[in-house]
């Protein structure tokens, strides 16, 4: 009965896929359940729905898709409709052209062409590549064989000196026959499977007061034999939620922000002070413009829109018009707005920029000091680029804003830091597990440098450490990997075939 409640469990957990979705039959769109898919159906996808099916994208609108569930990597994944060569390595990231099954569409809207369902599709090539693996026999079941090994031998040799007794003796053949028989049914301790199956059952049910769900009931026992625990980083150890951690402004200051996810918990910390509203000027610019250049929506702490910009929106909010747009591109690397306040609306406007560093400070002129806006010079600039090096090496994603009323005359405003950050009571149980002697591994998708931040917040990565990157697992053969593993605390940039060989 554990066991089914436990099988229940995991269902409702891995029902990734909606159960309907918008589909294009005979020119008229329709509404249907996704299970009735078939390849060759055109499916609309839009903001904030699961993709139900593997699809061969022909229309992208600014399509990102959150593929966090299948590859492990925060970042959303630019999709668009050019022809991509086949990946040699199996690399999902690489197929730009396709959306998967279960994926989540952050931005934009698209149309895409059926081309797997089910097991066909690619949630469905890594449930095989799983159901494949042959489950190891777990501690206790090669106890149990040992001693059912051991009680039979010993016992036909203990019934067989017996037989040879009793028939030298001048027993009757059949009646020794019959003792030994008797005898090798009581050697047989009936009452041991029902006592390890009531023990196993105890402890399922322990676990569960512990919130944990246990799928079989040996596993109970495996747990207290654990010597090595591999775990993914987005959504596991981590909240699969970007948040801003710094803020950095043109004219100097440095700020922590505390909190974690799409809400609004958390406080603007200056040299240790809180920073209530326009406290601080600078800071309050930055927050503006990235609340008024942002298509992001939060609702009821969910977002429907790019985690980049959710973090941002949940820094702080401000009401605006906006009256023009530039949107964001995988090739610019940037957005611009142009907005009115409400209360202002026959007022040029003022536009709001923000994307990568690189981008934004091709149109600045000027940097704001301390609510001056003055020239910007190239020592500035270098100030600016350390800056921005400094907090991309600390794994942090890193953007850049601006403002001013015309294009190509901007004000630099600051930079700000972007990271998924670590669950609460992840670090202390991973301090336990250490201090216990278990070796705990980190795979995850993302890259070296965001990966090695938070292995090192968590105490998983100390200086001196070894990391692998899924390049390099390709590049070795299962010797080579099976004597470097041992050494190795992050794996990094992997895929579900690279976890797989891990595993071997």
């Amino acid at each position: 009965m554990r066991e089914y409640r436990s099988e229940k469990s995991l269902e409702e957990l891995g029902k990734l896929v909606p159960p309907e979705c918008h589909c294009i039959r005979d020119g008229r769109l329709e509404q249907m359940l996704a299970r009735e898919l078939v390849p060759g159906d055109t499916v609309c996808l839009s903001v904030g729905e699961r993709v139900p099916a593997d699809l061969r994208l022909f229309e992208a609108s600014d399509l990102s898709v959150d593929e966090s569930s299948l590859t492990g990597e925060t970042t959303p994944s630019s999709k668009s409709t050019a022809p991509q060569p086949p990946a040699s390595n199996g690399d999902i990231a690489s197929r730009s052209n396709l959306a998967f099954m279960g994926t989540l569409v952050r931005c934009g809207k698209a149309k895409g062409i059926v081309i797997g369902t089910g097991e066909n599709s690619e949630f469905g090539e890594v449930f095989k590549m799983m159901q494949a693996e042959e489950a190891p026999k777990t501690p206790l079941q090669k106890s149990m064989d040992l001693l059912g090994k051991q009680l039979s031998l010993y016992s036909f040799c203990i019934i067989g000196v017996i037989m040879l007794v009793g028939w030298l003796q001048g027993k009757r053949i059949m009646d020794m026959f019959t003792i030994g028989v008797s005898l090798a049914v009581a050697a047989i301790p009936e009452g041991l499977p029902i006592v390890v199956t009531v023990t196993l059952a105890l402890g399922v049910m322990r676990m569960v007061q512990k919130r944990a769900i246990v799928k079989k009931l040996p596993i109970v026992e495996t747990l207290s034999c654990c010597n090595v625990i591999c775990s993914d980083k987005t959504g596991t150890l981590t909240k699969n939620e970007m948040t801003v951690t710094q803020v950095f402004t043109s004219d100097g200051h440095h700020a922590e922000v505390t909190g974690v996810g799409y809400n609004g918990a958390g406080e603007v910390l200056l040299d240790g002070d809180v920073v209530h509203g326009y406290g601080c000027p600078s800071i309050s610019k930055i927050v503006e413009v990235g609340c008024v250049c942002n298509d992001s929506v939060i609702r009821n702490n969910t977002l429907l829109g790019r985690p980049t910009e959710g973090a941002l929106l949940a820094l702080a909010m401000k009401e605006y018009v906006r009256v023009e747009e530039h949107p964001f591109t995988s090739e610019n690397k940037w957005m611009a707005v142009r907005c009115v306040h409400r209360t202002q609306q026959d007022q040029p406007g003022v536009y709001y920029m923000k994307g990568a560093y690189e981008q934004v400070i091709r149109f600045c002129s000027f940097f704001n000091s301390w609510g001056a806006a003055l020239p910007l010079s190239q020592q500035q600039r270098e100030l600016f680029q350390q800056q921005k090096s400094y907090m991309g090496t600390a794994g942090l994603r890193v953007l850049a804003f601006a403002s001013g009323s015309q294009m190509g005359n901007l004000t630099f405003l600051g930079l700000v830091g972007i990271i998924d950050p670590p669950r609460s009571g992840v670090k202390e149980a991973v301090g336990t597990l250490i201090s216990s002697g278990v070796a705990i591994k980190m795979i995850t998708g993302d890259s070296q440098e965001t990966a090695i931040s938070i292995a090192s917040r968590l105490g998983l990565y100390t200086k001196g450490c070894q990391s692998l990157s899924g390049d390099e697992v390709d590049q070795l053969d299962l010797h080579q990997l099976s004597q470097i593993v041992p050494r190795v605390h992050t794996h990094t940039c992997t895929h579900t075939v690279h976890t797989r060989r891990d595993n071997v």
